[in-house]
């Protein structure tokens, strides 16, 4: 069922297609392609109602993601963080929420893992650092990264109010962007380094991901924010494994060299595209399920069990290969065509590789969420 924000990426989703190859050429998302999905709020829509969010809800928001990936893997991507960093609205004190989020034109992304360092000063912090990662930074309003507090010796020292991890937000104009963004997929995020040295950060702009309670209480701060993020991941393998299934009979018509018959007439290939629909489909649903029944949860005041946790972790990182391995069956099956790097078929094998090695839905993360199942794992905070 269609709502505004997905009837919007539907209308301009051809166009943003059509500059798919200059998206990854540029090596980030050109400015015309930022203006076209900015006003729809695909950029940050975990943005709360009394900020003028979008107003969907966390299944809603994963259909728009798949959508917008289907026409371009880093749109996708791209609108993906800047979502899942607007999340981090409902933690921040009134003035910064409204600073870095109230405004339909804010984006904001960045790097949660500590690689900064942070002292204390006088009102505030002052940080230097270099992160990684920086997916879509160069077209965000608002930049964060994760430091850890130290002393002028560079050893951690907490605050005494408990201060130790905060992910601080700067404004984008004060930060220095590394072109080191050289890669075989996702070329068109941007998601390169980027740093600030002994930059000053005023009190309260910053949110200690899993330890600070939210300041606006809805479903959206109470939902898992490492399960959105990795059902976000998720989506985007989607939309993009979708992609490549219909680039795949887009091209069935043709005969390969030295076949007399079609693609669309040699049964290995309609096996393989009967295969790749219902991986498609039965990975959806279980991430539906997954979000359907944690959003059941946080819309009546609760907060998700380990379980439902467990299952938003697992249904994404099942998802993710899935659709990588739909994308590499329509690569296979696309033969010579395949191969050069102006196929979408390409495209899409690339972009979807990469998306599975992110940390949220990895490999590895299977055998952490296997050891919850078995009872082998007391730690959950990363969930």
């Amino acid at each position: 069922m269609s709502f505004p924000l997905l009837a919007e990426i539907r209308q301009i989703g051809p166009a943003v297609a059509a500059r798919s190859a200059a998206i990854e050429s540029n090596g980030t998302l050109p400015s015309d392609v930022v203006d076209l999905i900015r006003p729809t709020g695909a950029f940050r829509m975990y943005v709360p109602d009394d900020l003028d969010g979008p107003g969907v809800n966390a299944w809603q928001s994963l259909e728009v993601l798949e959508e917008l990936a289907y026409h371009d893997g880093a749109a996708g991507w791209c609108a993906m963080i800047g979502s899942t960093s607007s999340l981090l609205s409902s933690f921040l004190p009134d003035v910064y929420a409204k600073e870095i989020f109230g405004g339909r034109d804010s984006i904001a992304g960045g790097f949660a893992m500590p690689k900064g360092k942070a002292t204390v000063v006088d009102g505030g912090l002052r940080v230097t650092g270099t992160w990684a990662w920086g997916s879509g930074t160069r077209h965000c309003t608002w930049v964060g990264g994760g430091c850890r507090l130290v002393d002028d010796n560079g050893e951690p020292a907490p605050r005494a109010d408990g201060l130790s991890v905060p992910f601080v937000f700067f404004p984008a104009e004060d930060v220095e962007f590394v072109d080191n963004w050289q890669v075989s997929g996702l070329e068109g995020t941007g998601s390169g380094d980027y740093r600030v040295t002994d930059l000053f950060v005023p009190e309260g702009r910053w949110v200690q991901m899993g330890r600070d309670p939210a300041i606006r209480k809805n479903a959206l701060s109470r939902f898992s924010f490492f399960g959105l993020l990795a059902c976000g991941v998720a989506s985007c393998a989607m939309g993009i494994g979708r992609r490549s299934v219909d680039e795949l009979i887009a091209l069935s018509g043709k005969k390969p060299q030295g076949s007399a018959r079609t693609l669309a007439q040699r049964s290995t290939i309609q096996a393989d595209v009967a295969k790749a629909e219902a991986k498609l489909a039965s990975a959806w649903a279980f991430m539906n399920e997954a979000i359907s029944e944690t959003w059941q949860t946080t819309t009546t005041g609760g907060h998700p069990s380990t379980h439902q946790k467990q299952q938003l972790r697992l249904a994404a990182t099942h998802a993710t290969h899935e659709a990588a391995e739909v994308a590499r069956l329509m690569y296979t099956a696309g033969g010579g065509e395949a191969i050069y790097r102006s196929s979408p078929l390409q495209r899409c094998f690339r972009d979807v590789s990469v998306a599975t090695q992110h940390a949220m839905v990895a490999p590895r993360t299977l055998e952490a969420l296997g050891a919850i199942s078995l009872g082998n794992d007391s730690k959950t905070d990363w969930l």
